[in-house]
């Protein structure tokens, strides 16, 4: 018997995961590692790869729905399913599954740009709905979530939708429409990150440092930094400053950085990231009106 965490809203709650990539796995670590929900209460299912489905049961014990049948049966009884397929698919799988849903199901969308009005519209009737946008680093339990709720949702599907990301990291709820910015800031910020660790390492290794020594010390330095912010509370600017000797070595790079424009570099690529997002949604918006 799994002892379960007695203070988790997701305790005696039927989750089914209709999609098994990378953040479904994220989630049903972090679920099963914090004791948030039982392995035997959780079903993963998709398409076709029943060798995924095996690979995250020997995993985390959680429960393969292998058969059309069994998948139907997983999606209909479950309390809360998890939308976890490519966004190309997003489309035909909520038409797959409106004849299956009941009212109370709450539907949780890990899907980029698929809004709850495209997915009410192609069920055809208001339903709970917790729409989110994670990012990578879920998969070790450092994840940033943003999320957003649907008008339906009752104070005890945020509470569920809130405890099932809280598993691998932090949530921050605001409105839907600022899930793009959320994808902006968080969602793609990973990547800006290191996007700057490679800039970091290839100087580096352009300087003399052998690309192992360069590797750690960059790693090393972007934890610190993070952890510093973290723990102190300070906001970035000030950190900054405290290290920034006037006419010093690192007050001559950051003014080789505002002369080059970084930080309005940095603005820039983040609203293009936010519009990409929107353009995404209303690319899957027009698919789904054309249904």
């Amino acid at each position: 018997m799994t002892n379960m965490n007695a203070a988790s809203p997701l305790g005696n709650v039927k989750i089914c995961f209709y999609g098994a990539g990378s953040m479904a796995e994220a989630i049903v670590r972090g679920l099963t590692e914090t004791r948030a929900a039982a392995p035997e209460s959780i079903t993963v299912t998709n398409r076709q790869n029943a060798d995924r489905l095996r690979e995250l049961q020997d995993r985390y014990g959680v429960v393969p729905a292998l058969e059309p049948e069994a998948r139907q049966q997983a999606l209909a009884g479950a309390d809360v399913i998890v939308l976890g397929m490519k966004p190309k698919d997003a489309v035909e799988a909520l038409l797959s599954l409106k004849p299956l849903l009941r009212p109370e199901q709450i539907l949780v969308s890990l899907i980029a740009g698929l809004s709850i009005d495209t997915m009410e519209r192609l069920i055809g009737r208001k339903q709970p709905i917790v729409r989110t946008m994670p990012n990578t680093s879920s998969t070790i339990g450092l994840g940033a979530t943003g999320l957003s709720f649907s008008e339906a949702l009752s104070p005890e599907g945020r509470s569920l939708g809130l405890a099932m990301f809280d598993a691998v990291g932090m949530t921050a709820v605001v409105e839907e429409r600022l899930l793009e910015t959320v994808t902006a800031v968080s969602g793609s910020g990973p990547a800006y990150i290191y996007y700057m660790m490679e800039a970091m390492i290839q100087a580096g290794v352009a300087q003399g440092l052998t690309r192992e020594a360069a590797h750690a010390l960059t790693v090393q330095t972007v934890r610190g930094a993070a952890e510093m912010a973290r723990l102190t509370g300070e906001a970035p600017a000030e950190l900054r400053r405290k290290v920034t000797s006037p006419n010093g070595t690192t007050q001559a790079a950051i003014d080789t950085l505002e002369r080059l424009g970084f930080a309005d570099a940095v603005r820039q690529a983040m609203n293009r990231c936010a519009e990409r997002a929107g353009e995404l949604g209303r690319a899957i918006a027009d698919e789904a009106l054309t249904r």
